[in-house]
């Protein structure tokens, strides 16, 4: 087991705010899944996409405008939200907000 691997991690201080900027820090990341810590800034987000796995998102700070196939939810600190694998999602930061994004690929 790696040693960096064993320590505590907390989640909202693991990636700063940026003006203007998304940003990332992938805390994990292997064949079967990914974890990783974003920030956003406000009036920024992630385009619709899909994904061919289930993604799990989890608010760690601020609140999340979160559209699954056409239909918007406001998700906010301390709520997670699971979004289906094959169907459309966007994310939009109406304020800052963090998340932490579970990828499980099996």
């Amino acid at each position: 087991m790696k040693q960096e691997m064993a320590q505590p991690i907390k989640l909202a201080e693991a990636v700063a705010y940026q003006k203007e900027a998304v940003v990332s820090r992938t805390l994990l990341d292997r064949k079967t899944g990914t974890l990783t810590v974003f920030s956003f800034d406000a009036g920024q987000g992630l385009s619709e996409h899909t994904s061919p796995y289930d993604a799990t998102v989890q608010i760690l700070d601020g609140e999340a405008e979160i559209t699954i196939g056409g239909k918007t939810q406001t998700v906010r600190s301390g709520e997670l939200l699971i979004m289906p694998a094959g169907v459309p999602h966007s994310l939009r930061a109406a304020v800052p907000f963090k998340m932490l994004l579970i990828m499980i690929r099996s």
